[in-house]
């Protein structure tokens, strides 16, 4: 009977965490809450033993307070914030509201173009979903959209700096795989650019045939009498292009890491908010006071959720998505299909730095080794499966019960969304990124024609 308990444990997480996020418990405490039921459970059927419990807290504060990575976390939050409170990201969405104000869903298309254009300038997915959040989940629900939609709209446009260079996540890749960040940089460019049409077109054709879920703006709110609209939309591309090349262009150089180039977008946010004449000191202010509120927010899910993923491990969540991705058939094209649907399961339950840190040292041998009868070259084959990864992990963020993405759209858009709705809206956006992930698979090409052309 004992045995029989501890191998429901996973299941029973899994079954807990779905009933939980629709409690309306905050999901930090929910997260935290059923770790430590688990745990006790755990605890009393002998499989966790109480000092794995008292190891958590150097879990949370080595893996979350100190992760290199997070450092960039608040200085990407001021930069988005800044943007926002100088009106420079808000003066992009408005004027690529006024360019697309005769097409459907018009409003919807804004936030991936928007999306797409400050993914490379902030890199970071809370940043990004909180931001977009906050500057367009309101406007939409006010003016009629779905609220499913303008969920699934600003989630996916989000998660895009996953996926386009500088993405943080290419950089830990590039390091695990001992690989040229440069090409890995380059791989990645054409897959998320495909990622965004994909976004795009499905916001469009519903938008044609259900014109009610994306109603178009009203005349007055998109023209303005005032200046060109060529000039305006030069001015409000120009600034986050700027960022772009100074937080990009100070990687690509070897000017500065990841993290440091945070600080230098930092630096050209505030730079271009004086040269517009909006960076008075209670703007400042306020920019400071919204990321300290954001960061501590977004570390407080952090910590629900580190607690979560450890303990699933531990009552032996890994061992049960290893085993069910072992009952797949084998051969090089079944063992590649087996790690895609592995990273794939392990994205409802885990961060994409654990399975990034814990499946890729394990992939890598098999992957070097691999012989798909000639469909990818052999020294292209590590490269295109890190994009395979990179494109799987990216659908972690949207997936439903644990998808990170959700957790800071739900946190940042408080009342506006239901979890029903964040839910209901992403799902035509993963399927989006697996039917992207099976065109890579298939056609190797989409990702490593770019770099065979510029670095061959």
């Amino acid at each position: 009977m004992t045995e029989l308990l501890i191998e429901l444990l996973p299941g029973g997480m899994f079954l807990a965490l779905i009933f939980g996020m629709f409690s309306g418990v905050p999901v930090a405490i929910m997260l935290m809450g059923i770790s430590l039921i688990f745990s006790l459970a755990a605890i009393g059927l002998g499989e966790m033993r109480l000092v794995h419990v008292t190891l958590l807290p150097s879990r949370i504060f080595t893996g979350t307070i100190e992760n290199a990575v997070l450092v960039a976390a608040p200085m990407f939050i001021f930069m988005g914030i800044l943007l926002e409170k100088t009106r420079l990201a808000e003066d992009l969405l408005v004027t690529l509201q006024r360019l697309l104000r005769v097409v459907p869903g018009g409003l919807a298309l804004a936030v991936i173009l928007m999306g797409t254009i400050l993914a490379a300038a902030t890199g970071i997915i809370g940043a990004s979903v909180v931001m977009l959040t906050m500057m367009a989940v309101p406007t939409m629900v006010e003016k009629g959209y779905d609220k499913g939609l303008a969920a699934g709209t600003v989630a996916s446009a989000g998660t895009l700096g996953i996926l386009i260079p500088p993405s943080v996540m290419l950089v830990f890749m590039g390091d695990l795989l001992s690989v040229s960040l440069g090409r890995l940089f380059v791989a990645a460019l054409v897959p998320g650019l495909l990622l965004s049409l994909m976004y795009i077109l499905y916001i469009a054709i519903r938008s044609f045939f259900q014109p009610s879920v994306a109603p178009k703006l009203p005349q007055e709110t998109v023209v303005s009498s005032n200046g060109n609209l060529f000039r305006e939309a030069l001015i409000s591309v120009l600034a986050p292009l700027c960022l772009i090349v100074a937080v990009l262009g100070s990687i690509l150089a070897g000017i500065a890491t990841p993290t440091e180039a945070s600080g230098v977008g930092v630096a050209a946010a505030l730079l271009l908010g004086f040269a517009r004449g909006r960076l008075q000191m209670d703007t400042l202010q306020d920019s400071m006071n919204g990321a300290v509120r954001s960061l501590g927010m977004l570390f407080f899910i952090f910590v629900g959720a580190t607690s979560f993923a450890y303990i699933f491990r531990k009552v032996g969540g890994e061992h049960f998505i290893v085993d069910l991705a072992q009952s797949l058939p084998f051969g090089d094209w079944g063992l590649l299909i087996a790690m895609m649907l592995m990273i794939f399961v392990m994205g409802f339950f885990f961060d994409w730095i654990e399975i990034t840190l814990i499946m890729l040292p394990i992939f890598a041998p098999i992957i070097k080794i691999m012989d798909l009868g000639g469909h990818v070259p052999p020294a292209e084959m590590i490269y295109w499966f890190a994009i395979l990864v990179t494109v799987n992990l990216q659908t972690s963020f949207l997936t439903p019960p644990f998808g990170f993405a959700l957790f800071y759209l739900k946190g940042a858009a408080n009342d506006l969304l239901s979890m029903r709705d964040i839910y209901s809206g992403v799902i035509p956006f993963v399927l989006l990124q697996l039917f992207t992930l099976g065109a890579i698979i298939a056609y190797p090409g989409i990702a490593m024609w770019l770099p065979n052309l510029l670095l061959n």
